[in-house]
């Protein structure tokens, strides 16, 4: 696995192909994988890295606040990569353009699959609805001692949080795991259930983000911009890719029929092709 030093921390990644420089970030629940499709196909045309963000996969750990949009630059300056077009997926879309906030010089485009933004407040339904769904999965004691970090989770909590995580987001409400390739659901128990035991055995971090946030700074972005979002998705998520779309100037929107909150693992073939025809289309970076 290869593994490179950005100064601050230790991260894992590949990297694959030449021409213009495309860095996929992976979603808060997943790792570098759910991008096999995409890495491979897109690296016909383009020199494409994706990484695991500190704490996750084969990056190294990490405790305390981190920023993640400094680790991603941090991250290109190590691999000689002045200017490079973005795809980010959940958390991994809010950290592509804080990114793009904080450096713009260094971002030529971006595309955000089901994003995340920094400084978005969810409302009540969500959190409800993620209680409801996820909160019966490990006991609150257990749970409330996994959470602060260095424990020693037993592997029955961790499975029952994996699967609770997959369906309320991966297969989306409404849906099971049957309305999803087998293939992907097993994918995404398998990076669920790593995340949780390295999340849960590790020491404790919360994300450092961008301030000013995103959230109310869109009309900053001045790149080309892609907005993907699944229509089976969690609906206080579709309506986070909504306010991008309304909110950077010229971004597109594609929706994805029949799709939850992963469409690079659920639907790999029509994310790609749509990835590629948008790379196609914006200036060489």
């Amino acid at each position: 696995m290869p593994m490179i030093d950005t100064g601050s921390t230790r991260l894992a990644y590949d990297e694959a192909g030449d021409g213009p420089a495309v860095v996929l970030l992976h979603a808060g629940l997943a790792d570098r994988r759910m991008w096999d499709h995409q890495f491979a196909a897109l690296a016909a045309d383009h020199r494409v890295v994706r990484y695991d963000r500190r704490g996750v996969g084969g990056s190294a750990d990490h405790g305390g606040p981190v920023e993640h949009h400094r680790d991603l630059l941090d991250l290109m300056d190590a691999l000689d990569i002045d200017r490079a077009a973005l795809v980010g997926a959940s958390y991994g879309g809010a950290h592509a353009v804080d990114a793009a906030l904080a450096a713009p010089d260094r971002v030529g485009a971006l595309a955000l699959v089901c994003p995340g933004m920094s400084g978005h407040r969810w409302p009540q339904s969500f959190t409800d609805a993620a209680a409801a769904a996820v909160g019966p999965a490990v006991p609150p004691e257990r749970l409330a001692r996994y959470r602060a970090g260095n424990a020693e989770p037993d592997p029955a909590d961790v499975a029952a949080m994996a699967q609770a995580q997959a369906r309320f987001m991966v297969a989306g409400p409404g849906r099971s795991p049957e309305d999803l390739p087998p293939e992907s659901w097993d994918l995404s128990l398998l990076m669920l259930r790593e995340l949780f035991a390295r999340l849960w055995s590790s020491p404790a971090n919360t994300p450092q983000w961008i301030d000013p946030p995103a959230n109310g700074r869109l009309a900053e972005v001045g790149v080309p911009a892609l907005v993907v979002k699944g229509l089976s998705d969690v609906r206080e998520i579709q309506e986070v890719a909504d306010l991008y779309h309304a909110g950077i100037p010229g971004a597109r929107l594609l929706e994805l029929p029949d799709t939850g909150h992963v469409p690079s693992v659920e639907r790999p073939a029509e994310l790609t092709a749509a990835l590629a025809g948008f790379l196609a289309e914006v200036p060489a970076v």
